[in-house]
């Protein structure tokens, strides 16, 4: 199974390639600029996507930063740290308005979220989601499920 993995940082794309190498390949992604130009060139089973991007370069983030400058007040600080937070899902919906249509398994646990998560499912299947401390068994269980019809 080809996984594109999605974060800021390498936690993940390191701890996964660790522990998960039978039957999976692993590519990492810094930014969702950088997921769309790999999305658009190499064929992908999954997306594995961390929500909060708070060591990405602020020219590298979705979303509109005056829009949520406009939405905070005129406060740029809580403008950013917004987007750094919901960047997986301005990620996804870029995603989707490019017309991919690879499933997406989320970092983040939406547990506490539930409408918010029926709205993200509604509009941006095939979705699912696994708290930000599963394992990596728990992430392989998640991925197989959502890229198997």
């Amino acid at each position: 199974m080809r996984v594109l993995v999605v974060e800021d940082g390498s936690e993940y794309s390191d701890t996964l390639s660790r522990f998960l190498r039978e039957g999976f390949s692993w590519t990492r992604a810094g930014s969702g600029g950088e997921a769309l130009a790999l999305l658009g060139t190499e064929e992908y089973h999954a997306v594995f996507l961390d929500m909060r991007f708070d060591r990405c370069a602020p020219d590298r983030l979705f979303g509109n930063l005056d829009e949520a400058i406009d939405r905070f007040n005129g406060d740029p600080i809580q403008a950013r740290r917004f987007l750094e937070d919901h960047q997986g899902t301005w990620i996804l919906a870029a995603i989707r308005q490019a017309g991919h249509a690879t499933p997406v398994l989320f970092s983040y646990d939406f547990g506490s979220e539930p409408r918010r998560w029926e709205r993200i499912r509604a509009r941006q299947a095939p979705v699912a989601w696994v708290p930000g401390n599963a394992g990596p068994g728990e992430i392989a269980v998640a991925l197989l499920a959502l890229a198997v019809p």
